[in-house]
C-alpha cells in the first residue's frame, strides 16, 4: 500500500489571536480525498505569546495535529525558517494569520501539484475587508494581487508565501531559506534563489483563500509607510537592478507632477499616485541604504 502523503501546513503568527483561531478552524475543516494527512506547525513571533491561548483551543479538540513553538526576535524570515525546521511533512504548505481558506483549498493545491509535476503550486489571495471599507480603499486595488491561468509557470515575481504548497526537496539545498536581512519580500527572494536553482512553480487558480483587511489598513499614513518599506526593501534585496532602478528614478518625479491632477480624479486616483511614488520612492532611498521607518515593520 502506498504511504500517503504528508503535509505540513505552516503558520507564523504576530499578535493576531482571533484570526488565528478563525485559520485553526479552517483547517480543522480541510477536505484530504484520502490523498493525504495533515498537521499543523504554528511560530508566535510574538515575545509575549499572544497566539497560545488560539492553539491550546484548537488543541483541545484536535481534529488536525497541531505543533506550537515561539521564535521571540520579531523577524518574519527567521520565523519562516522556524517553521520549516518543525515541519515534518513531504509537503509544505504557508498561509498567512490573517487568512481564511475553504474546505476544498489544500486539496486543490495537492492536485495541482500532482498534476503538473510542478515543485510548488501558488494560489490566489483575494481581500476580504471589515465591513464599512471605504470605496477608495477598494476601488483603488491596494490589497488585489494578480491572478493567473491554472498551471502557468512563475517567475520570481510572481511569488509569495501567503498560499502556497511546496514539496520538502525545495528547501534542502538553502541552508537558511529566508534570509534574516530581508525585512520585506524575503518570500520573492527565497523564490527567486530556488529558480535559479531550477526549481519550477505553476499557479492553481482553484485555490484562493480570503485575506481579512482590518480597519487599521485602511489608514493613509499605513498604506503610504508600507508602499515605501516595500520599495526600501525591493531595492536592498536583489541589489542593484538597472531597468528597476531607471524606472524608480522616472516614475517618483512623473508621480510627483501628476498629484495635483490627481487630486482633480478624487480620492482613489489621488491615493493610488501617492502609493505608487511611496514605492518608488523608497526604492531609491534602499540604493543609499536609508531608512526613514524606525520600526522593524509596518504592522497593524
Amino acid at each position: 500500500m502506498k504511504k500517503l502523503s504528508h503535509v505540513s501546513v505552516c503558520i507564523c503568527t504576530f499578535k493576531r489571536p482571533a484570526l488565528l483561531e478563525r485559520l485553526l478552524a479552517a483547517l480543522n475543516r480541510q477536505e484530504t480525498g484520502g490523498q493525504f494527512t495533515i498537521s499543523i506547525v504554528v511560530v508566535d513571533n510574538d515575545a509575549a505569546e499572544s497566539g497560545r491561548s488560539a492553539v491550546n483551543k484548537h488543541a483541545a479538540q484536535p481534529a488536525v495535529p497541531i505543533s506550537y513553538h515561539v521564535e521571540s526576535k520579531q523577524n518574519i524570515a527567521m520565523a519562516r525558517n522556524r517553521a520549516v525546521s518543525e515541519a515534518t511533512g513531504d509537503l509544505i504548505a504557508f498561509i498567512d494569520d490573517d487568512e481564511c481558506p475553504p474546505p476544498s483549498w489544500l486539496l486543490a493545491l495537492w492536485t495541482a501539484l500532482s498534476k503538473h509535476g510542478a515543485d510548488g503550486v501558488l494560489a490566489p489571495v483575494d481581500p476580504e475587508f471589515e465591513q464599512g471599507a471605504p470605496q477608495w480603499v477598494v476601488k483603488g486595488g491596494f490589497y488585489d494581487r494578480p491572478s493567473h491561468p491554472t498551471g502557468m509557470k512563475l517567475e520570481w515575481r510572481q511569488c509569495r508565501t501567503g498560499n502556497v504548497l511546496l514539496r520538502r526537496t525545495v528547501f534542502e539545498e538553502l541552508g537558511q531559506p529566508f534570509n534574516p536581512e530581508c525585512l520585506s519580500g524575503e518570500d520573492q527572494d527565497f523564490f527567486r534563489r530556488c529558480i535559479e536553482r531550477g526549481y519550477e512553480f505553476v499557479w492553481c487558480h482553484e485555490a484562493g483563500v480570503y485575506e481579512f483587511v482590518p480597519r487599521s489598513r485602511w489608514k493613509k499614513s499605513f498604506l503610504l509607510r508600507r508602499a515605501l518599506f516595500r520599495g526600501i526593501f525591493a531595492q536592498r534585496n536583489h541589489g542593484l537592478q538597472p531597468l528597476s532602478l531607471i524606472k524608480a528614478i522616472i516614475s517618483a518625479p512623473v508621480y510627483l507632477m501628476f498629484l495635483p491632477f490627481a487630486i482633480l480624479g478624487g480620492q482613489t486616483q489621488f491615493m493610488k499616485c501617492l502609493f505608487k511614488l511611496s514605492y518608488h520612492t523608497g526604492r531609491l532611498l534602499g540604493l543609499f541604504r536609508l531608512n526613514p521607518i524606525r520600526q522593524p515593520y509596518v504592522c497593524d
